[in-house]
């Protein structure tokens, strides 16, 4: 996991900086009403990131997996980050996944095979390789071009 950790931590690190760096025109530009903004597709990204986090700390100590499930379309209503503030936003993404990159770094190794429920069954180390594609997508959504 300290691969996956280093690698996240060192995405973290360079996205705060050209997420900063993003106008705010164009943060929150929405190019149709249905479609997100990139203010909107990071706070995704913060969704994303409180869920997974639940899962990597949950799955490790409990026998039997709860369930943990990622209701997109209430968290993107409930969240209502169009509306929020941008810097407060690109804060709270680069600390929660800061916070990842510690809880998955310190992991005992023991710990990565042992199971989370997303809806389905899977490993953490395969929610947290899961967490960094996903991540990687959406961050090419904001920035075309980040990861090939």
């Amino acid at each position: 996991m300290t691969s996956i950790a280093n690698e996240l931590r060192s995405i973290t690190e360079e996205f705060f900086v050209k997420l900063d760096a993003i106008s705010e025109g164009d943060f929150s530009y929405k190019a149709l009403p249905n479609k997100w903004s990139k203010k909107e597709i990071l706070g995704h990204l913060i969704d994303s990131a409180q869920n997974n986090i639940r899962r990597f700390i949950c799955g490790q100590y409990e026998t039997t997996p709860s369930t943990i499930v990622y209701n997109q379309d209430f968290w993107f209503l409930a969240n209502g980050y169009q509306k929020g503030d941008s810097k407060e936003i690109i804060t709270l993404w680069k600390l929660l996944n800061l916070r990842i990159c510690d809880v998955l770094a310190i992991m005992p190794t023991e710990n990565h095979s042992k199971t989370s429920n997303n809806g389905s069954d899977h490993t953490i180390k395969w929610l947290a390789e899961d967490y960094l594609r996903h991540l990687k997508h959406h961050l090419n959504q904001i920035i075309a071009g980040s990861f090939n």
